[in-house]
């Protein structure tokens, strides 16, 4: 069984593309991160909002994988925890490489099922030229690979804190490779 470590939490009540820093974050179930401008049951990323307003919302939570971090300093970004949206930064799981459907237990009760993949789109670019095109990337048949994070939504309740254990637990099988949300 899979297992990593909370680095970092973030959130911000107002739609920025940069979250704040928190010590930790309350996660409530059905809606996703306590004060953050993307808690609720229907979709509230703007451009989804957009289309139709009614859609469930499969992005409470946004993890993305340190790891990503480390690889795009590699290429000359300098990128901090909750810079690039995320809620949760995570470090010792192969988040991108998860099933759909896939349970993170994290602290003592939170836990989130993972929806899909985040959608890179040009806000990266506006924060720093290039971030886009660094977050994308082919396999060898030539299919985009997102490498943005994961997002989630809240199965338990559950206030998280940096240096919680992340326990993943993978669904049944066939397993389902994520896709963008």
């Amino acid at each position: 069984m899979e297992k990593g470590i909370v680095l970092s939490l973030s959130k911000s009540d107002t739609h920025t593309f940069k979250k704040v820093n928190q010590r930790s974050i309350n996660l409530i179930k059905g809606l996703g991160v306590e004060g953050d401008a993307h808690m609720g049951k229907t979709v509230k990323h703007r451009s989804r909002v957009a289309k139709d307003p009614s859609q469930p919302n499969l992005r409470q939570v946004h993890l993305i994988h340190s790891e990503l971090h480390d690889e795009l300093e590699s290429l000359g970004f300098k990128i901090k925890a909750g810079e690039m949206g995320e809620n949760i930064t995570t470090k010792g799981i192969d988040l991108l490489s998860l099933p759909k459907d896939t349970i993170l237990n994290i602290g003592k009760t939170a836990r989130i099922k993972i929806t899909g993949l985040r959608n890179p789109c040009n806000q990266l670019n506006l924060f720093k030229k290039g971030l886009m095109n660094a977050v994308l990337d082919k396999d060898e048949n030539g299919a985009l690979i997102r490498k943005a994070g994961i997002m989630g939504i809240v199965l338990e309740n559950g206030i998280i804190e940096i240096g919680d254990t992340i326990q993943v637990i993978m669904p049944d099988m066939p397993h389902t490779k994520l896709d963008r949300v």
